[in-house]
């Protein structure tokens, strides 16, 4: 699965497409060492392949990379940090 991130101004987006379909997670840089991930949105015909928690590792580790923080406002977003222990370096409440 290939996951691409544009970025326009202070908004975001990271993509996954498989199978034809595309799943997105969308993001609001608030500084240039904060995001906030405001969207998780998988189709029907992707649900329960992970791509949805491939988008989240993915904006885990762009975050550590880039040195920022996330701010999950979105609830999947919010449900995997609350379930990853280990992603706490990047998560900010």
């Amino acid at each position: 699965m290939d996951i691409s991130q544009e970025e326009n101004g202070s908004h975001g987006r990271y993509s996954a497409t498989l199978e034809g379909h595309t799943a997105e997670m969308t993001y609001s840089r608030s500084s240039p060492s904060l995001i906030i991930i405001d969207h998780t949105g998988v189709p029907d015909a992707l649900r329960g392949k992970g791509v949805g928690q491939a988008l989240a590792l993915y904006a885990v580790e762009a975050a550590r990379k880039g040195g920022w923080k996330i701010i999950p406002l979105c609830p999947f977003m919010r449900a995997q940090a609350q379930r990853h222990p280990e992603w706490q370096d990047v998560i900010q409440a």
